[in-house]
């Protein structure tokens, strides 16, 4: 099993007669990470998404405001990422990187989660390579709580990856649950009970598997999910990756 650091952030507000800050350049922000990745221990791979221009359709969610940015990190060991997530450590310099180089104030959330990869029928041989993008992802979370947390967890991880194969395009399918963890990077911490996230070539492929009867399978499992409280997020994302491991 492999960790991930989810860091997610919005842009604040740009004060009075100042434009909007850049958002963040995936390409640069990989150019940075690839300069510095040996300082992040065992760093194997990182993602950088950000949101798609034009939204995608889904037939049970409107449109959601989308993060300004997720960033992904990949570690092959939870060691590693605490690690890195010291309070000055290689996570911070790539906070403050990304600030100078879109000129952004970004309110960061982080959070440390294990990633429970799923098998699909055909992965798009591309997204293997050390660099890879851009694709498109959907990013889903569940905030919490629920009645039982082991038990809803039990049934997604049995009974939703299964469908989530059979949607037309999908590249990738990973499910991440949440890992208490003593990092002292100085960024608010997020407390979402399970993300999850699948892979499509671009938004276009994503909007067909949305439209497909695969959706609605999916929608109908999550009618028997055991009781919780606090909806879903759903966001479609453009995403850049690099293998670092």
């Amino acid at each position: 099993m492999r960790f991930t650091l989810y860091l997610e952030g919005a842009i604040r507000k740009a004060q009075a007669g100042e434009s909007r800050p850049t958002v963040a350049d995936a390409v640069a922000m990989h150019a940075w990470l690839a300069s510095r990745h040996a300082a992040f221990d065992g760093l194997t791979k990182a993602i950088v998404h950000t949101p798609v221009a034009d939204g995608v359709s889904d037939p049970y969610h409107g449109r959601e405001a989308s993060p300004d940015c997720v960033v992904q990190l990949y570690f092959s060991e939870l060691d590693g990422l605490e690690r890195s997530c010291r309070a000055k450590g290689p996570v911070a310099e790539l906070l403050s990187a990304m600030a100078s180089r879109t000129r952004a104030d970004y309110d960061w959330t982080q959070q440390t989660m294990a990633a429970r990869s799923f098998a699909v029928p055909e992965t798009n041989v591309l997204l293997a390579a050390p660099a890879a993008g851009p694709h498109c992802t959907y990013l889903v979370a569940y905030p919490g709580p629920a009645d039982d947390l082991h038990l809803w967890l039990r049934h997604y991880i049995d009974h939703h990856p299964p469908i989530m194969a059979k949607f037309p395009g999908i590249r990738e399918a990973e499910i991440f649950t949440r890992v208490d963890s003593p990092n002292t990077l100085d960024v608010r911490r997020a407390d979402l009970m399970q993300r999850n996230k699948v892979v499509f070539d671009d938004p276009a492929a994503l909007h067909r598997a949305l439209a497909s009867e695969i959706r609605h399978e999916m929608r109908e499992d999550g009618l028997r999910f055991p009781p919780f409280a606090g909806g879903s997020s759903h966001y479609p994302m453009a995403s850049v990756a690099r293998r670092y491991g």
